[in-house]
């Protein structure tokens, strides 16, 4: 790859972190609280999906 392009590959994500920076601040600021029954919710889903690829990895 040739460095004009890694210079302007490095503008554009800095251009990116600059203009999404300041939004994402303000939705954390001003997204809802969540409970923990809630986080339980989410992770339970999850443990079974990794679990699942762990039993299929040892099955190989």
């Amino acid at each position: 790859m040739e460095m004009w392009m890694k210079i302007g590959y490095a503008l554009l994500l800095g251009m990116m972190i600059m203009f999404i920076f300041p939004r994402a601040k303000q939705m954390l600021k001003e997204s809802p609280k969540v409970s923990g029954n809630e986080w339980m919710g989410v992770l339970i889903p999850i443990i079974a999906v990794v679990l699942f690829v762990m039993l299929l990895i040892k099955l190989v």
